[in-house]
């Protein structure tokens, strides 16, 4: 692929309401492709997002044997699910760099019976699994780690590994969801598959927003699984996921860059069909604008985010490990804000697609911008970013996150683009249309 750069157009200001539309949220496309293969029947999902993670997630489904019909244009896929049972009692699976596929599926097939292989990118390689791998080997799967290049064993807790699974050998286990609560997620999704009541301990209290989400729409597809208290789930046995025609929510965390220019380009920002009521944990970043200076009002046609009555905004500490997908977001638009922002409760976010924490002070720091960090925490001072070509370390975030930068300071460039397609594949077409409308 060839290397490409975005030049980010710096309009200072906008004079127009914003009106947004951004695609199907990747975490519950790819909550829903799970469940309808753990239904029976045929579900169909509407309003998919189509992107790397969630092609590479669909194409793990089809290896297994189950059938789907995709339309790319009318943003659908049916799925026949088999009520539980993986047609293919052996296969290859690539999970690419999603994140949900690689946890989601490794949970699943663990708890199976069969024999399954799995592998990743280079990215999702370096990125942990040990907790889940520990919890499924509790629970009678075994984990072999094949030989890669030098003849040496891959490393233990990471891709790639291949599972030999049979089923549930115990009713009881307990994971650290201290680096990732999709290992929760994962197992919560599946748990039903157990022949007793099974009951999950958890330790850490990182993503509960995303936990949220994960039992909101076991739920909807008929399998519910209780909280008996801070650090214990529940899921009673016979219970059955069954098909659906289930309509995906727009991607809250996609929404949240255009939020973002409402403070940063003093102007009022609608995302199409957002609404607080949302299954997804980043509609709090809403909050933490309110805490900025803006106001947020829900409309008919989703919620309406206004600029401060001034044209300063405010920096704010905040904590934000219900949302941290949105912490380079804030961390984008805290030089412009009129005093310091503190971002706590991040820690986690060094081991996602990049080190979060390093490139966002690396990034900044290229700018002339202060920043200080701890091992979960960020403090970024107010100043005036100078020009800069943006590492984004293969992090669809970093690019979208910084981009907003751009808006307001000439001369930030994106490195590496196309690392988008992650998630938002036509994101920098999506900002390039919204400046022509405010310019």
């Amino acid at each position: 692929m060839d290397h490409k750069t975005y030049q980010v157009p710096c309009i200072k200001t906008g004079h127009r309401q914003l009106v947004a539309d951004v695609p199907g949220s990747k975490s519950i496309t790819n909550r829903a492709l799970l469940l309808a293969t753990l239904a029976e029947g045929t579900s169909t999902l509407r309003g998919v997002l189509f992107s790397d993670d969630s092609r590479n997630f669909l194409k793990c489904v089809q290896d297994l044997g189950f059938e789907t019909t995709v339309n790319e244009e009318s943003k659908t896929i049916t799925v026949c699910g088999h009520g539980g049972a993986v047609p293919k009692k052996e296969a290859f699976q690539y999970v690419g760099s999603a994140g949900t596929a690689a946890r989601f599926l490794t949970a699943y097939l663990g708890v199976s019976h069969g024999i399954y292989h799995m592998d990743a990118s280079e990215q999702m390689r370096k990125r942990p699994m040990a907790p889940l791998l520990h919890s499924l080997e509790e629970l009678g799967c075994e984990i072999i780690y094949p030989e890669i290049s030098g003849g040496s064993p891959s490393q233990k807790g990471y891709f790639p590994f291949t599972l030999r699974s049979n089923g549930f050998c115990k009713n009881k286990i307990s994971v650290d969801i201290n680096h990732s609560s999709q290992f929760l997620s994962a197992l919560l999704i599946s748990s039903c598959l157990a022949d007793d009541d099974f009951t999950i301990k958890i330790e850490g209290t990182h993503g509960m927003a995303y936990i949220d989400m994960t039992c909101k729409m076991m739920e909807q597809f008929g399998v519910t699984a209780k909280k008996t208290d801070a650090s214990t789930f529940v899921t009673k046995k016979g219970q059955v996921y069954h098909s659906l025609d289930y309509l995906v929510e727009p991607d809250v965390s996609a929404a949240c860059y255009f939020y973002a220019m409402a403070p940063l380009l003093h102007i009022p920002v609608i995302v199409r069909n957002v609404h607080f009521t949302s299954l997804q944990g980043d509609v709090a970043f809403l909050h933490i604008l309110e805490q900025m200076g803006c106001t947020a009002a829900e409309t008919k046609d989703g919620v309406l985010v206004t600029p401060p009555a001034t044209d300063a905004f405010h920096g704010v500490t905040v904590d934000m490990s219900a949302c941290s997908d949105q912490a380079i977001t804030l961390a984008a638009i805290a030089p412009f804000a009129d005093s310091p922002t503190t971002i706590t409760g991040i820690g986690h976010i060094r081991f996602q697609e990049s080190n979060r924490i390093a490139a966002i002070v690396t990034e900044l720091g290229k700018m002339g911008i202060r920043c200080e960090e701890s091992e979960s925490s960020i403090t970024i001072y107010p100043g005036a970013p100078k020009p800069s070509l943006v590492e984004t370390y293969d992090d669809h975030r970093m690019a979208m996150g910084f981009s907003l930068i751009g808006l307001r300071s000439e001369g930030i460039v994106i490195d590496n683009p196309d690392c988008c397609r992650k998630t938002f594949e036509n994101y920098f077409d999506v900002l390039d249309r919204a400046v022509k409308t405010l310019s």
